[in-house]
């Protein structure tokens, strides 16, 4: 994986057939899945990418050469062909960091992620550094969704163009995916997040991850997350989030920069696991996870846990 770090949790369901093990996927029988008995999910994604769409310079004194989004869509392509029922994701703060973004604002990033094939994203603090006009402007460029569960964008001129949740199929699976945001408060200019509203994060994600698991029978639920890995401080992050949760599966995490050699791996409110994992910054890193279904396209309790490619 050269530059990259590539944090991989492949999850095996239903302890009856695997046992239990942490077992390997190469020891399913391949018939399994060409039969439709047993579906992968690859899952990649990014975060605080800060419009690093080339590589460093060769000569940069922390990563040089390493980063940059020309390498990742690489990565994603080769993946594409190994398992077309793949997700890319991002979780905020595609905006600002090099020169692209002071030419172009946020259009460029959002053309190349767009030609990348991106399913969804969300908002990141970093979007809102040139006001909401320039959202509006950048967004124009995004052929994918942005979702937004807690920011109340209906007096904004952005209320038509980002959703609180997505809904969509890979092959038989069923995935609902929704949107964190941390608080702008404090962080971003009141002149440059307008009318926004902060909502709660804690009971936005209780309330869509519940309609998206019961009311709309999502079978794995997904949580794009600029709320922070963790914080010494009281403070809403992924990993006071996740115990609070009930029916989301994963948190693909940004904002904290957080470079994470694996998936932590907590537990819900009912006990049940609950994936939290971050890529760093400046694509410095693509997150990788796997999952495993059963033949009716449901995701059971993971049994087994494997370390990173």
């Amino acid at each position: 994986m050269g530059e990259f770090i590539m944090s991989n949790r492949r999850t095996f369901l239903k302890q009856s057939v695997i046992g239990g093990g942490a077992l390997s996927l190469g020891l399913f029988p391949s018939e399994l899945f060409a039969s439709g008995e047993l579906v992968k999910l690859t899952i990649m994604h990014t975060n605080d990418m800060h419009c690093h769409i080339d590589p460093f310079p060769a000569d940069h004194a922390e990563f040089p050469g390493k980063g940059g989004l020309i390498r990742i869509a690489t990565m994603v392509n080769q993946a594409r062909k190994e398992n077309p029922n793949l997700l890319l994701l991002d979780a905020g703060d595609m905006f600002q960091g090099t020169p692209y973004f002071n030419y172009f604002k946020g259009d460029l990033i959002l053309k190349v992620m767009s030609k990348m094939g991106y399913d969804a994203g969300t908002v990141g603090n970093h979007e809102f550094d040139n006001g909401l006009n320039d959202i509006l402007s950048a967004f124009k460029y995004a052929n994918f969704p942005i979702v937004s569960s807690n920011y109340d964008f209906s007096d904004t001129i952005l209320a038509d163009h980002i959703v609180p949740f997505h809904i969509l199929k890979k092959g038989k699976i069923k995935i609902g995916i929704y949107g964190l945001g941390i608080e702008l408060d404090g962080l971003v200019g009141k002149l440059n997040y307008g009318n926004t509203q902060y909502l709660d994060p804690v009971k936005m994600a209780q309330k869509i991850e519940f309609l998206l698991k019961k009311e709309h029978s999502c079978d794995l639920v997904i949580c794009l997350s600029h709320l922070g890995y963790s914080f010494e401080q009281n403070k809403i992050s992924d990993m006071t989030l996740a115990p609070q949760t009930r029916y989301t599966d994963l948190i693909i995490g940004g904002h904290t920069h957080s470079f994470l050699k694996k998936p932590s791996v907590l537990k819900n409110a009912d006990g049940k696991p609950i994936l939290v994992n971050q890529a760093g910054w400046a694509a410095l890193a693509m997150g990788k996870i796997e999952f495993i279904f059963d033949q009716t396209g449901k995701l059971n309790e993971p049994v087994a846990i494997l370390d990173n490619l």
